[in-house]
Formats: structure tokens, sequence, C-alpha cells
């Protein structure tokens, strides 16, 4: 009896799921948000949500710097101080970037359960290929720069490091990781990528003439650096080197160590880069740039090693920003004041900028053609934090009575800051506020 109720019951929710009623509010509700969604466009990001090296990247050819924004990837050009998006439609955080050698395509990963690998047309902004191989979260993500490859390495629970070659669609060679990393870096001949994390530097040789004859997955061939005394280290990011130095791979240490691996894999030269703490590096042919505690970032030369200058620092934390009206109250001479951490930096070689991402969310975009004279480009300071709520200031009939601009709103958030914007690019409008320098 039971079964003959349950089969009954089944054909009446078939016989409702086809009714013509139910198919109409589907298409009407499936219409309304085309409809909204063709009104509504994105026209800019106000936050960053970089919490590493490896979600921070530039195009060596246009000087587009691109970065996560919650599942936004931002794609900023600071010559115009412009943004566009390209926007993940599945909604998960971004948590990689990475620019193709030639600038056309950028790859990125994300978190969440079974995320994707993704591969981007940075034109278009659409999507032109995925995998999910990963169960829980990619670390970090590269091309090859023969643009065959990109590799993917998941989060330390994920294990796994994948070489997938994403015009055919195929994971070509995989293997295990069981240590966690943060950095991956590939060689100038696209012959082996480097991975660093805890207690890890690995290198990964590439057989170029299997894996394009062979269409089942490769076990991936896989060797430790030789770290000596420096085993127990957190290796927080890596970079094969270029031109010259295209032999040697560079890593830095969260203790405050730049480490050069010569061609056979040993650590054979580092020096102290006088931090409590170094989290990203970023290596050319002529510079080597490390990232590290209380806004500092070091230059060196990779030919020897030789410490070439310091960069100036961000703005300090507390400082007064509305205070910040001319350029020269950018810097101060406190002798207690405290900086943000440098969490992630990227070179533009054509244009000689640095892009440096803080950990209290700021951005600047450094020119540095002239180390003694380095000139600050373009500069935002977001929340820190999950922004609580957001009011639009109300329009006054006259302007002179007006407290804030047109166009401008409030937010304020957990990171304990209230925080007044403006989405215009003229002046104020005869107000008593006046724009600041950093944001």
């Amino acid at each position: 009896m039971a079964d003959v109720g349950t089969s009954t019951i089944t054909t009446r929710i078939k016989k409702l799921l086809r009714s013509p009623s139910l198919k109409l509010r589907r298409s009407k509700h499936h219409g309304a948000g085309k409809n909204i969604t063709d009104k509504v466009t994105l026209e800019k990001v106000l936050g960053i949500t970089v919490s590493g090296s490896s979600g921070l990247a530039c195009d060596s050819k246009t000087g587009l710097v691109a970065y996560p924004s919650g599942c936004v990837v931002v794609l900023f050009n600071p010559k115009k101080a412009k943004q566009h998006h390209i926007l993940n439609g599945s909604r998960k955080t971004i948590t990689a970037v990475a620019f193709s050698p030639d600038g056309k395509y950028l790859v990125t990963g994300e978190s969440g359960h079974m995320p994707a690998v993704r591969v981007w047309d940075v034109v278009d902004k659409t999507q032109v290929a995925e995998i999910q191989e990963h169960k829980y979260g990619v670390a970090c993500v590269a091309f090859s720069p023969n643009a065959k490859y990109i590799v993917s390495v998941g989060y330390q629970h994920d294990m796994i490091v994948n070489v997938w070659a994403w015009k055919k669609n195929v994971v070509v060679a995989a293997n295990k990781v069981s240590s966690k990393v943060t950095a991956v870096s590939f060689s100038e001949d696209s012959s082996y990528f480097v991975t660093a994390g805890n207690r890890h530097v690995k290198f990964w040789y590439l057989d170029a003439s299997k894996a394009s004859k062979v269409n089942a997955t490769l076990p991936l061939l896989g060797r430790s650096g030789l770290l000596g005394e420096l085993r127990n280290n957190f290796f927080s990011d890596v970079a094969c080197g270029r031109g010259r130095k295209a032999e040697s791979t560079f890593c830095i240490t969260s203790s405050g160590l730049l480490c050069e691996f010569n061609e056979k894999r040993l650590l054979d030269k580092w020096v102290e880069l006088r931090t409590t703490m170094a989290n990203c590096l970023s290596v050319n042919e002529d510079f080597i740039f490390c990232g590290c505690a209380d806004g500092t970032v070091r230059l060196f030369n990779p030919a020897n090693l030789h410490f070439i200058a310091t960069m100036p620092r961000p703005h300090h934390l507390g400082m007064d920003i509305a205070a910040a009206t001319e350029p020269s109250h950018l810097f101060t001479n406190r002798a207690d004041a405290k900086y943000p951490d440098t969490t992630a930096l990227t070179f533009d070689p054509a244009n000689r900028w640095l892009s440096c991402v803080y950990n209290d969310h700021s951005l600047y975009v450094w020119d540095v053609k002239d180390f003694k004279k380095v000139g600050k480009v373009y500069s935002a300071l977001y929340h820190a934090s999950c922004v609580w709520n957001v009011e639009v200031y109300p329009e006054v009939e006259d302007s002179n009575r007006a407290c804030l601009p047109p166009c401008s709103f409030i937010t304020c958030s957990s990171d304990n800051t209230l925080r007044v914007w403006n989405t215009e690019t003229s002046s104020t409008h005869g107000t008593s506020l006046h724009r600041n320098m950093i944001s």
C-alpha cells in the first residue's frame, strides 16, 4: 500500500513540474534577472583581498595589474587610474592570479569546495578554459613561459600539484605534495618549475616529449632543494632567475633571509634582509625586490646578492588620512611610527613601476626609474576588514549648505573605521573637504 501511495505522489509532482503556469513563472523570473544584468554594470571596486604573493600579477607588455577583490578580478591600469573587471560566475573567492607571457590571458585559482582553475581572455573578460582537479582551494598558479602549460598547487589539505595543457584541456602531469605551499615559479626555458612553502623548496621537472604524446596524466618528477642548515625555515616566496641568472632560483624565508639556489638545487648563498619578517619577492634580470615587515621593500642585485637600496614606506598606521593633502605629508619622521607589512609586490619592467599591496589593504604603485628619487604613481587605501554598512549622502539643492560633495557615500567596517568616499574625480564643490594624497 505504501508503494502505491509513493508512486501516486511522484506522479503528481511530475505533473506539477510540467504545468504551463509554473514554466511561465520560471520564464518571467529568468527574464527579470536578465534585464537587471543588462542594466547594472560594475564601474569600480573599492577593496582588495590579496592575502599573499600569488594574489598580485602584472602584465609585462601593457603594465596592467591584476588582483582579486572577493569573486572579482580587478584589472587595473595605473597610468590611467582606471579599472576593468572579470566576474567569477561561480561566486567563489579568487585566491591566485597570473598573466600569460603575451598578456592575452589570465589564469585564476579560487577557494571553496571543488574549486576551479580558470583561464580568461583579458580583452573580452570571458572564460576560455576551466579544470576542476582540486578539492578545497588553489594556493597558487603560473603560466609556463612558452604558454603551453599552467601549473596549479592546491591548499595544504588538497596536497595536489597539477600541470595542465590548457589549450588541449588535459592534465598532463600531477603529483602529491605533503607540505603547505604558498608560491610557484617557472624556469625561463619552461623545463621545470619550483614550489616553496613550509620547510619546502622543490624542483619539478617536465618531460615535454612525453607530455605531448601521452593523453593520460603522468607522474610529475620532483626533487627537493638541498636546504642544509636552513631546512627548518618557512620559504614564503620563490622566483626563478632570468637572463644571465636563468639557472638560479631565488627564495625568501619568513625569518628574513634572501636565498639563492644554484643549478644543482643547492642553497649556496643567502643574505639577511634585516627585518622581522619577509613575505614576498619579485625577480627580473636587473633587480630582486623583497617585501618585508613594517612597509619595507629592499632591492638587491641578482648577479651577486649585493644590496642596492630600500624603498620609501607607505603611510604609517593610525595616520589622519584626511590631513594628508600635500605630497610632503606622505612621509613622516616620527621615530615611533609603525607601518603596514608588505604582503605582495609585482614589477612592471616597461615603465619600471613597482606595485605593492600592504596588509592594511592599501595599494601603492611606485616609480623606481631612479632609486634615489622614488616617486608615487598611484595609491589607494581600502577597508582592512568586512564592510558592515553603506549610506549614500543625500543630494542638497543648495551646494553651499552641503557637508559633502555630490556622489558621496559613507561606509563603516569591522576594522573600526568610518570612511567617506566620493566617486567623482572633479573638485569637491566648495565644501571644506579636500582630497587626500593617499586614496
